[in-house]
């Protein structure tokens, strides 16, 4: 199992010394998200500086984005990386994408499974000479000039990792992705009943075994005090989500997602975090000292994941 570091709330000006401490500690990778900075400027600047680890993004935001824009970004940074770059990319939920990066939504899954293939129609293209004739429902992408054809990668296209909670959208991930990224809003009983299911349903449509798909499994881990009121502060925020209550509604907490929901729109955080029982705690998180955390994970997920990220969040 490799072990990355994911940077979830990052200064893009000191995100260099983050990686070379990632590295430094060991950890196979160097993941950053997409919250308030661009996670791609952020990899750029440490693709040429930091060697050693492998680079990702956990997650872009597809829907903010199109498939050629997305494929040129990728591609730059595969070849600044290396070849130590993976694409990480998930869909938000509708209302940031219609609301905040004022793009269309409609079917989330379908879309993302075109823009999967959207992407790599254009790497193939470039990496073949290929005429770009890529038609969907969703993206068009038919025009491609030796003028902006970068020609191949010799690293070859990265991977392609896909972040999903709900069955239709994890569906997708197994059939067109090179990896999965479990939401940190994940149980082991939603791992192993709803998820890979849904991950192997999607491998069968693309005639291959669950067995070559990677996996990167859910990581909220607490060692303090206040590692635990943190955690609390993010299973609330995700469980007050309408599209994450089918996890809460699997082990029968409905009830608390409406509660969360409620508070959320009052804006009564410290509430939400309240409402959070030891009990959900301990299905969503690892309680414990570094140690035992890396022992209470691999028993829970050792068998099926290939990775785990641990997420660092600052909150001053």
């Amino acid at each position: 199992m490799k072990v990355d570091r994911l940077e979830i709330d990052y200064d893009p000006l000191t995100v260099v010394d983050a990686a070379r401490a990632a590295r430094e500690q060991g950890c196979d990778g160097f993941w950053v998200a997409e919250t308030r900075h661009d996670p791609f400027l952020a990899l750029g600047r440490v693709a040429g500086l930091v060697d050693g680890v492998e680079l990702g993004t956990a997650i872009a935001v597809a829907f903010a984005r199109n498939p050629m824009s997305t494929a040129v970004q990728a591609n730059d940074l595969q070849l600044l990386s290396g070849g130590r770059f993976h694409l990480g990319l998930g869909s938000q939920v509708e209302p940031h994408v219609t609301k905040r990066f004022g793009m269309p939504w409609s079917r989330p899954a379908a879309r993302m499974r075109e823009f999967v293939l959207a992407l790599r129609a254009v790497w193939h293209t470039w990496a073949t000479g290929e005429r770009l004739k890529f038609r969907g429902e969703f993206y068009t992408h038919t025009l491609m000039t030796p003028f902006f054809d970068p020609g191949p990668n010799p690293h070859g296209p990265p991977k392609v990792w896909l972040a999903g909670v709900g069955e239709l959208m994890t569906e997708v991930a197994g059939e067109v992705a090179d990896g999965f990224l479990c939401h940190s809003f994940t149980t082991e009983r939603y791992l192993r009943e709803v998820t890979l299911p849904a991950l192997a349903r999607g491998r069968a449509k693309a005639g291959k075994p669950l067995a070559g798909l990677e996996i990167s499994g859910p990581s909220l881990v607490a060692c303090d005090e206040e590692g635990v009121a943190e955690v609390r502060r993010q299973i609330a925020f995700y469980g007050s989500t309408p599209a994450y209550r089918k996890v809460l509604d699997l082990h029968g907490w409905g009830d608390l997602h409406e509660e969360l929901h409620q508070l959320s729109r009052r804006r009564r955080w410290d509430d939400m975090a309240a409402a959070v029982t030891d009990e959900v705690l301990a299905a969503f998180a690892v309680v414990g000292t570094p140690a035992a955390a890396k022992a209470e994970l691999t028993r829970r997920y050792g068998d099926v994941i290939t990775r785990i990220a641990a997420p660092v969040v600052r909150t001053g």
